[in-house]
């Protein structure tokens, strides 16, 4: 069941290393550091940021972050956890899921309960709070296509508000809390939409070549969940193995003149319909075409498997990483007149 707030027993932390709190396993240090169970918490360490006039970083799963430098600021590290059925019908049950719950965990919950929607993003690291800032999406599915809500904290005057699925403002990889909310809102609860009569994804093609044999109306939520497992496993290094935060770049989205033009030199492009008069291409695919597939610089490098994917391998700094990720770019940019936009959030 969702938690119910309890009394403040926060402990605010000084120098802290987050080396265990980001997956690339950089070891940068803040300032004041702080684990948030609840909206008292959060109200403890709103009036000490206010206090001090200090600034704050929020963090889930630290899946999505690549430190640069140390933070003077302070971090809340979202430990909310619960999840709690609020409504349900023939078709649907709505969920309402505390922020701090591992997303992971979450997708495995509802696949056992034989609730669909999304299965096709099982294990995505981070949390479940983080889902909604970023829109994750993987194999044909985006996270907006199941948010009804989103519960905030606001760290600018300290109230609590919730957000409707288009005050959400999503986008490719993007929402309101990257855009013109960046950093305002401390995310408490998000409340998903899931279906009691699944309806199978199998837009993506790898994932649709695994079930090619079958009729889709055989093929269940559970296989799925497990279809991308193994995929994700065949392509992404484990965090616990090689840091590292996923993709790094988001896949450029070009108008169809542009796209045009890029076949001309390079047939054999890959790229897919974006809606309307656009195109996404394949980051991966351009990144690999530069000859960083596999690349080392220094403790950094490029995925051997997954050109999109910048790792740490074994002592890298921030810096070193976001160097690398910067040469990467130049690169893309010189060679395609392509500009990569980075999908980890660099602090």
């Amino acid at each position: 069941m969702y938690a119910t707030p309890y009394l403040c027993s926060m402990v605010i932390k000084n120098n802290v290393s987050l080396k265990p709190y980001n997956t690339f396993g950089v070891d940068a240090r803040v300032g004041y550091f702080a684990e948030v169970k609840s909206v008292s918490d959060l109200k403890k360490a709103f009036r000490f940021i206010g206090e001090k006039e200090i600034s704050f970083l929020i963090l889930g799963g630290g899946s999505n972050v690549l430190f640069k430098n140390n933070f003077d600021g302070m971090v809340l590290l979202n430990r909310m956890s619960g999840i709690e059925t609020i409504d349900e019908s023939a078709d649907f049950v709505m969920l309402k899921v505390a922020g701090g719950e591992p997303w992971p965990d979450l997708v495995d919950y509802c696949v056992g309960q034989g609730l669909g929607g999304i299965e096709n993003l099982s294990n995505i690291p981070g949390t479940v709070g983080a889902a909604p800032i970023q829109n994750i999406g993987a194999y044909g599915v985006e996270v907006k296509e199941v948010v009804e809500e989103v519960e905030v904290f606001d760290l600018q005057n300290g109230q609590t508000h919730t957000l409707s699925n288009r005050q959400c403002e999503f986008a490719y990889r993007s929402s309101v809390f990257k855009t013109s909310a960046r950093g305002r809102y401390f995310v408490l609860s998000v409340k998903l939409k899931l279906s009691k009569k699944p309806v199978i994804n199998l837009s993506y093609a790898p994932l649709k070549k695994m079930f090619e044999s079958r009729n889709i109306e055989s093929v269940s939520i559970k296989e799925v969940s497990a279809a991308v497992k193994h995929i994700r496993k065949s392509k992404l290094p484990d965090p616990e193995n090689m840091g590292n935060a996923g993709s790094f770049f988001k896949n450029p989205v070009v108008t169809k003149a542009e796209l045009q033009n890029l076949l001309k030199k390079y047939g054999d492009m890959p790229y897919y319909p974006f809606g309307g008069n656009s195109f996404k291409l394949a980051a991966g695919w351009l990144i690999e075409q530069c000859g960083f597939k596999g690349k080392h610089m220094g403790n950094a490098g490029v995925h051997e498997k997954q050109a999109l994917v910048i790792v740490n391998h074994g002592h890298a700094s921030g810096e070193e990483i976001l160097n690398l990720a910067m040469e990467v770019k130049h690169s893309v940019a010189e060679k395609f007149s392509v500009e990569l936009e980075f999908e980890v959030n660099v602090v």
